[in-house]
């Protein structure tokens, strides 16, 4: 069975990150010049161990939050398109004959799938996507397959359709960043031709890594480490629920202590672990250098986490804003929607799925 991973076009869409703590949704529209405006965008809490490792532990706790979500958004728009973790897709680039015919590809890609997927092709939806002819032969294309596990598409489809939303499309999260890097990349010199680009996402508790050079993608890895880490910190240091942490982490309120013996540490911990990532990349691949680092995710938000990752790496960095030269709607408050700019990078690629690009 095939799922969209890759439809290029579909209608206007409603993008929707679930991760282990909070459920992102983002809402684009066209600015009528070939450009997009941010509509709205909300954060709703997720219950813990709603999602684990990435799947959904608790189908009614994760409908409750994307439900919230959309209450929160203010939309009339029930299209969504959803992703799975990078963890959950099996992805392989092919070679093929560029002369096939779909069909005859379609039929070489469950061929090929059956080599490397280690589960019965029943189990699994599978998708391909040309990329284009190989550098050395016009002839041949590379072709990318994905495949996933069924239950883990269909558990996530539930959850959005017990909050009455209809899935349109299925992503990959490292799909999605690499959409929204497209417009983080007009914040950087030569909007990142020619140049080498880690994007550093930080989740609660995964480290997602990205590399593009020439804006293509070339390099993906995860990290264990994330904001969980600050969040148990606070929780201990200052005997509060997970739920209370959350809050004091993203709305202040805390003892004085807490900048110097808490935050500091975490930022320099954080900064050491993206120097650590850039140099397993540059030892285990042909490139030897990074010429900008991208930080993303919630942790991305931290005053002067970009001048202390900087410092470290000794590489140009800059927080993610996928919305920096869009016009947002009236619903929407410049300020605070800067601030949550960099978490909402997957939402906004997911968002993109709705134009054609």
């Amino acid at each position: 069975m095939k799922f969209s991973f890759f439809t290029e076009s579909v209608p206007p869409l409603v993008g929707i990150d679930i991760s282990s703590t909070s459920v992102k949704m983002v809402e684009l529209i066209s600015d009528g010049r070939g450009g997009y405006k941010l509509e709205n965008y909300s954060i709703s809490p997720l219950a813990k161990d709603a999602i684990s490792d990435g799947n959904v532990g608790d189908l009614e706790k994760v409908a409750d939050a994307i439900k919230l979500g959309w209450k929160l958004l203010g939309s009339r728009e029930k299209r969504v398109a959803l992703a799975l973790p990078s963890s959950a897709v099996i992805a392989k680039k092919v070679i093929m004959s560029a002369d096939l015919r779909e069909e005859d590809m379609e039929v070489q890609v469950e061929a090929e799938a059956n080599q490397y997927i280690p589960f019965s092709l029943d189990e699994v939806n599978i998708d391909f996507q040309v990329l284009g002819p190989t550098p050395n032969n016009s002839d041949e294309v590379e072709v990318l397959i994905a495949a996933a596990r069924k239950e883990k598409i269909e558990d996530r489809v539930a959850a959005a359709e017990g909050a009455g939303l209809k899935v349109i499309v299925m992503d990959v999260e490292s799909y999605a960043t690499e959409a929204a890097y497209t417009l983080v990349s007009s914040q950087l010199p030569n909007a990142g031709r020619e140049q080498t680009v880690m994007i550093v996402d930080v989740g609660a508790t995964m480290m997602h890594i990205n590399v593009l050079h020439n804006n293509v993608p070339i390099y993906a890895r995860e990290q264990s480490f994330g904001g969980a880490q600050l969040t148990q910190e606070i929780q201990r240091r200052f005997g509060l629920s997970q739920e209370e942490a959350e809050i004091a982490k993203r709305k202040g309120g805390l003892p004085e202590s807490y900048e110097g013996e808490v935050l500091q540490p975490f930022v320099q911990l954080l900064a050491m672990e993206v120097a650590r990532a850039l140099q397993f990349f540059t030892s285990s691949t042909q490139y030897n250098r990074v010429d900008h680092i991208v930080l993303a995710g919630g942790c991305a938000s931290i005053a002067e986490i970009a001048i202390t990752v900087q410092d470290r790496t000794q590489v140009n960095t800059i927080v993610a804003n996928p919305f920096h030269s869009m016009a947002t709607s009236a619903k929407v408050r410049a300020q605070q929607a800067a601030t949550d700019a960099p978490a909402l990078l997957i939402a906004c690629g997911l968002a993109m799925r709705g134009f054609a690009i």
